[in-house]
């Protein structure tokens, strides 16, 4: 099947400015989204402290919302390419409003464990479509509109870490839990009533990319028979492992230290170590995913993928071994999320990349399910730092994303050039004689 959406002489262009509203409202939602994976550790401990049902079971709902979250998203990314995004994102406000409003209710596992169901449901729904869109909208710049809109869900956190952390304190995480969650799904809903898709053949691509892409656009189906899918995906597991492991468990992690409340001074700021490192996280996150997707548009996805990795393994290492010491807890978490971040901007982009742009958001929905894959992982990391200490852990870490690195640059490169270049020879003449004509 040809793809109409890099068909630059065929198609409709759109105003420039147009596409830019568009990616600016999908990021706003995927900010509103943010706090349901990145806000949650600041719950954890309040909430074992009022029920006492013990750090593993509670972080049982954080793998429960990610496997939802993921898992889902490809059945969700079919109705947007299917439907559009307008439905499929309200459908998402609304089910994040009733996740954080059950949240603030539960008094019972079960019941924590129902808000997580919703909240990855919603989360998932808000987040496939606005990544999804985005591809589709910028098939010249996949790299920096994936980073762009994924920064919304990395850094969106960061400027509500501080008024959550304080309402926790002051009013108790049940009232958190209710007014942020009614807040960020009112904002959802109402953006959600303004994005639109692109036309039938989507917007003229201005300048070609640097870099090869599939001049086909693979159905889902197909894509699953294809070798690299599976390569991306292992890598994806391999990498998102360690960021949700961390991202979940930063909280207890600072407290197993002592370093919750310890004072640090960076850049003119003092806070403690704790607020200070997840608000210095959620920035470093949301700037590296536009940073890293821009620099894949530049030298390459693979190229990318080995430095971001490569340099999460030293982060990694470094908070192992000297992580007890908070200034190198905020600046090594910070430095690690800021290269952590740029597989939600890498994958979806390599993605749309190799399997072309008609079905990008289920294509890419379906990648995006190694996240709950990698989910799975967070329970077993905090039972094995309770028997054998984030030493192991970090270290395991370490040994994924230096692997993944290697199998970036010397396996997924290899492969996946050849794949884009046999799909020159599966366009359909239509597709070759407009790309002569432009």
């Amino acid at each position: 099947m040809s793809d109409p959406y890099t068909q630059g002489a065929m198609s409709r262009s759109f105003g420039n400015s147009y596409r830019w509203a568009q990616l600016v409202m999908g990021i706003v939602c995927m900010a509103m989204i943010a706090n349901l994976q990145y806000g949650w550790t600041l719950f954890v401990d309040p909430i074992d402290a009022r029920h006492h049902w013990g750090r593993t079971a509670i972080q049982l709902a954080f793998s429960i919302f990610v496997l939802t979250e993921t898992w889902l998203v490809p059945i969700e990314a079919w109705f947007v390419d299917r439907y559009g995004p307008r439905i499929v994102i309200i459908f998402g406000s609304v089910m994040i409003t009733i996740a954080w409003v059950l949240n603030s209710y539960a008094d019972s596992l079960p019941l924590l464990y129902t808000g997580a169901v919703c909240a990855g449901v919603g989360a998932g729904a808000v987040y496939g479509t606005c990544v999804g869109n985005a591809l589709k909208w910028f098939p010249d710049r996949r790299g920096l509109a994936a980073g762009m809109t994924a920064a919304g869900f990395g850094a969106g956190a960061a400027f509500t870490v501080v008024p959550i952390a304080n309402m926790i304190k002051s009013s108790g995480y049940e009232s958190a839990f209710f007014t942020f969650g009614i807040g960020q799904g009112v904002i959802v809903f109402l953006l959600a009533l303004f994005i639109r898709p692109p036309s039938t053949l989507g917007p003229a691509i201005r300048k070609p990319p640097k870099f090869a892409q599939s001049k086909v656009s693979y159905s889902p189906r197909q894509v699953l028979t294809k070798p690299i899918f599976y390569l991306l995906y292992l890598c994806f597991v391999m990498v998102a492992s360690g960021g949700l492991t961390l991202a979940a468990q930063i909280a207890p992690l600072a407290k197993d230290f002592k370093i919750v409340d310890t004072p640090v001074s960076l850049l003119g700021f003092q806070m403690a170590a704790l607020t200070f490192a997840i608000s210095l996280d959620r920035i470093f996150d949301g700037f590296g995913r536009p940073f890293f997707g821009w620099v894949s548009d530049n030298i390459g996805r693979e190229n990318t993928m080995f430095i971001a990795f490569s340099t999460a393994a030293i982060s990694l290492f470094t908070l192992a071994t000297y992580g007890q010491n908070p200034v190198i807890f905020v600046v090594f978490s910070a430095l690690y999320f800021g290269v952590f971040g740029e597989i939600y901007s890498l994958f979806p982009s390599t993605c749309g990349d190799t399997f072309g742009s008609k079905f990008a958001a289920t294509n890419a929905g379906m990648l995006y399910t190694a996240k709950g894959t990698a989910a799975l992982l967070v329970p077993w990391a905090s039972s094995l730092a309770a028997a054998s200490g984030w030493y192991t852990v970090f270290m395991i870490g370490v040994g994924l994303n230096a692997a993944a690195a290697l199998i970036a640059m010397f396996v997924i490169k290899p492969i996946r050039g050849r794949h884009i270049a046999a799909s020159q020879g599966e366009a359909t003449p239509p597709v070759a004689a407009a790309r002569a004509a432009e």
